[in-house]
Order: structure tokens, then C-alpha cells, then sequence
């Protein structure tokens, strides 16, 4: 495989970094020049890896093509582009349809949507791709888990949970800061919450046949201290709030939308 990146951010280094962390990969990649920095710093890291003059030799040097582009500027970058009918387009684009990729990649026909996470980094996390696709997930699933979905609507809600992250950062920060106002200095503050929640993280592999809402009421002992907290958030309706945002996503992912 000849892989390529129109966009070269935080995601496609991401990717590179995971691919390149398996030992037997053969994948040479060409990367866009356009974030210079992390473009750079991937080429001198990693001896396959090389950057292009343009997006266009990009195209020309690859097989495959990773858009990894802002929605923003998509149209304006991809219609700027010859891509060729035997290119495998990989849109990263999360606020894009198949058909609005199809539009602007023309005359390319094999198109794939992936979600992949940052932490592929460190071959970790998983990727839905829509629609599937073998040689895609056989990509993905070796820096990590790819989850197959042939249905566009359920692609959407699956990409819905990505949004997510900040939110749970956000949580994890609060925490922290009560326990600092509360006279815990770091690092100890910071390595307790890290080290709770990351014990958590692993609570729904430890009883799989377990729903979330099954472990909430495990943790959530009648009378205790879980049991207050999650009742003051539910009588506050933060979870329906929480909802109504997931919503706000879904809609945003689903609007039409022209390329």
C-alpha cells in the first residue's frame, strides 16, 4: 500500500505513528505539506515516511488517500485536486456523506468513511468504517479495533459517542480541581483521579453481560456516597442534558450537506 494524507494534523499523526509502531508494516506514506511542523517531524522520525510537494503529488505518489482535512475547507482543497478512478479515498471528514465525498472526489469511486481516535497512536481504541471494507479493516484493526458498519445511519450515531472526549476530560478536571481546593497538591491529586478512572475503564470487560446502568447501581450502594452524587446530577437533569448535546451532534452529522 501507498498511503497518502491530504492534511496533515494531530489525526493523520496519529496514524502514521501507530502504523508505524508494527513491526512488519510495509506501508510508505506521503504526507501533505500543509501543517509543515508535524509534516516534518513524522519524515525525520520514521524512514518510509516522506512529504510531498503538494496535494496533488500526493495523489500522484499514492494508491490510497486519507482525507484528513477540516469540513471548512474541504470542498475548496478536494475540487483543487485530479484524483484518479483507481484511487481508494478514506474520508476522515466525520461531517461528510459518502455522497458528498463522492462529489468531490469524482472520478474516484471506491470511497470509505473511518472515525479513527487519537489514541491509535498507541494501537489502541477502535475505528468504525462505513461502508465495510476489507483492506480497511485490516488497516485499522492492526492499530487497534475496527468495527465494521454497513448502515449510514448507524455510522452516524456510532460517530455521536466520539464527541464525547472533552466532556469526559472536563469531568476529570473538576474532580481535580475540588481536590486541589481541598489542599491535595499535585501530583498526587492528578495521579489519583488518573489512576481511579482508569481502573473504571476497565469494569465493563471485568463483567461483560453487565449493562452500564447494572454497574451504576453496583457502584451506587444504597444510602452511600455514589448513590447522593448521582441522584443530585439526576434530579439537576445533567443527564438529560447530556442527551439533548448527544442530539445536538447527531444533527449536526446528519445535515445535508453540499460538497
Amino acid at each position: 500500500m501507498k498511503l497518502g494524507f491530504i492534511g496533515t494534523g494531530a489525526l493523520s499523526a496519529a496514524i502514521v505513528t501507530g502504523l508505524k509502531a508494527v513491526a512488519d508494516n510495509e506501508v510508505t506514506v506521503v504526507l501533505s505539506p500543509r501543517n509543515e511542523a508535524i509534516a516534518a517531524d513524522l519524515a525525520s522520525r520514521f524512514a518510509d515516511v516522506r512529504v510531498a510537494a503538494d496535494n496533488q503529488a500526493v495523489l500522484d505518489a499514492c494508491d490510497v488517500v486519507m482525507l484528513a482535512i477540516r469540513p471548512q475547507i474541504a470542498p475548496e482543497v478536494l475540487t483543487a485536486l485530479r484524483f484518479r478512478p483507481d484511487h481508494h479515498v478514506v474520508s476522515l471528514v466525520a461531517t461528510f456523506s459518502q455522497e458528498a465525498v463522492a462529489a468531490l472526489v469524482s472520478p474516484a469511486s471506491r470511497i470509505t468513511r473511518a472515525v479513527p481516535m487519537p489514541m491509535i497512536a498507541k494501537r489502541q481504541g477502535a475505528t468504525i468504517i462505513c461502508p465495510p471494507d476489507p483492506d480497511i479493516a485490516t488497516f485499522f484493526a492492526r492499530l487497534g479495533t475496527a468495527i465494521e458498519v454497513a448502515n449510514a445511519d448507524e455510522f452516524a450515531a456510532l460517530s455521536v459517542a466520539t464527541a464525547t472526549f472533552a466532556t469526559y476530560f472536563k469531568l476529570l478536571d473538576t474532580l481535580h480541581g475540588w481536590l486541589q481546593n481541598h489542599g491535595i497538591a499535585d501530583p498526587t491529586a492528578r495521579d489519583y483521579v488518573a489512576s481511579l478512572f482508569k481502573a473504571l475503564g476497565h469494569a465493563p470487560d471485568t463483567a461483560p453481560e453487565a449493562s452500564f446502568l447494572h454497574l451504576a447501581a453496583d457502584y451506587a450502594t444504597r444510602g452511600g456516597l455514589n448513590e447522593q452524587v448521582v441522584n443530585q446530577l439526576t434530579d439537576k437533569k445533567l443527564f438529560d442534558a447530556f442527551a439533548e448535546s448527544l442530539d445536538s451532534v447527531h444533527r449536526r452529522i446528519t445535515a445535508p450537506r453540499r460538497g
